[in-house]
């Protein structure tokens, strides 16, 4: 095993280095040490530790697909605001770490003179979490970064001011396997395939292992078979659900159709435990068009969710708290949005009375 001074002595090194070597000395101080954090200003925060020591955080948005540039011109304000520290949280908002106060208002600015949204605290949206898209991801049925960058075009004043009933979290994902957090945000957007993956029969006896894709279908839609005495794999299209698993360990199994791909809203989800249990997002919308560059159905159906809820939901009532309260009909009948079959849930594992919370006064 290398000694402390061997490994200190590497130049290279598998993996992250240390995360208290980035830390902010206030908050390498004062860790786990916070006597309370106060939301000065839209995308402004103070944090008050138990010796009295403060820090400030200025809010910033993202792309989060960002050029060198930006990169630059971030890095630049913090070293001329805050000694370099700044952070991404994992919306992809940007985080300034201050000690000097004096220097809110001038980082601020210089961040609106560079285009940049300061915001995202409190009762805003905060920036969306998004997965990669038709840009990184081979089973994407959507372009998730471009979604991102519509929506919020729509909403960005609701990301600059607090002017929500309490917080709302959007999050993208560009197939249904859902790396992005879509399962609990307050709003969902969900790419989504129509059709089974198409086999290419020449090609996947020399691309794949048979075993392998068989075994990463979900559903055991995908079996082994001959085809013109060749193994090869057929798809069992009822059972299939379109989740491009088996293309992810067979290239010849390519599930991707632009043109019959698209988008599916959810409603409803968060993570908070604070006021009420954890809530799982419900099927709002089943399925509107890709239309890049600007997918107008996708921002207008998403504009009219939030406009709704900023309207009729109580002060500090989640999304799905709203709905909860509401039900389930009104919200369609508030809404305009044209409920079918597709709405009942009849998932047998439905998670009725699963407990996902540490909430267990009068049960």
């Amino acid at each position: 095993m290398a000694t402390k001074e061997e490994i200190k002595a590497r130049k290279t090194d598998i993996g992250p280095p240390h995360y208290e070597r980035f830390l902010h000395p206030i908050i390498k101080e004062n860790y786990g040490q916070w006597q309370y954090h106060e939301i000065l200003r839209p995308g402004v925060m103070m944090h008050v530790s138990e010796s009295g020591a403060k820090l400030y955080t200025v809010r910033a948005a993202s792309p989060r697909l960002i050029s060198t540039d930006f990169i630059r011109a971030i890095c630049r304000l913090a070293d001329k605001y805050c000694d370099g520290y700044l952070r991404f949280t994992s919306r992809n908002n940007i985080e300034f770490l201050l000690k000097n106060e004096a220097n809110i208002d001038p980082l601020i600015a210089d961040l609106k003179a560079e285009g940049t949204l300061v915001g995202g605290t409190g009762r805003s949206i905060s920036n969306i979490v998004h997965t990669q898209g038709w840009v990184h991801c081979h089973s994407s049925a959507t372009d998730a970064s471009g979604l991102v960058k519509v929506v919020m075009d729509e909403l960005a004043n609701h990301f600059t001011e607090m002017d929500m009933p309490h917080k709302l979290r959007i999050a993208v994902a560009c197939c249904l396997n859902m790396c992005g957090a879509v399962h609990c945000s307050d709003i969902a957007l969900l790419g989504v395939h129509r059709t089974p993956p198409r086999i290419d029969h020449e090609k996947l006896p020399n691309l794949c292992e048979i075993p392998s894709t068989v075994a990463s279908c979900p559903n055991a839609a995908v079996r082994p078979t001959f085809i013109d005495g060749k193994k090869s794999v057929e798809v069992d299209e009822d059972r299939c659900m379109y989740c491009g698993n088996c293309y992810t360990v067979c290239p010849a199994m390519p599930i991707a159709d632009p043109l019959n791909d698209g988008v599916s809203i959810w409603v409803g989800g968060k993570v908070s435990n604070a006021r009420s249990a954890p809530m799982f997002t419900k099927l709002a919308i089943p399925y509107l068009p890709n239309n890049p560059p600007r997918w107008p159905e996708v921002t207008e159906a998403v504009k009219n969710i939030v406009e709704v809820y900023v309207k009729n939901a109580r002060s500090y009532e989640r999304m799905g708290e709203w709905i909860g309260r509401v039900g389930w009909p009104e919200f369609f009948k508030l809404t305009g949005i044209k409920f079918t079959k597709y709405h009942i849930d009849d998932f047998k594992y439905a998670g009725t009375t699963y407990r996902r919370t540490t909430q267990m006064r009068g049960v």
